[in-house]
């Protein structure tokens, strides 16, 4: 299953987390596998997440109701950076 990163810039930290949090149901289509781990460093928001199905993830996080959740948390939407994390080394 992959994971995905998810950075961006953000208005508010404290309004953007109050803002994310409340968004369990749109969560829940971008078929996540385990709880989303999330960071906040400044204004710099980082999230991973485990979608069960990258395609179907990748169709939410363009979805107006994404569009719409970001705007309302103070997403500045032109610095979300997605990254797939598709390779792996063991030790």
């Amino acid at each position: 299953m992959p994971k995905v990163i998810v950075t961006a810039q953000v208005h508010d930290p404290k309004k953007w987390e109050a803002g994310f949090r409340t968004h369990g149901k749109l969560f829940r289509k971008y078929t996540l596998h385990s709880p989303i781990n999330f960071s906040i460093a400044g204004n710099e928001v980082t999230i991973c997440m485990e979608p069960e199905n990258l395609t179907s993830f990748k169709q939410e996080m363009e979805s107006q109701a994404t569009a719409e959740a970001m705007a309302f948390d103070g997403v500045k939407r032109e610095t979300v950076k997605t990254f797939v994390l598709d390779k792996e080394m063991k030790l």
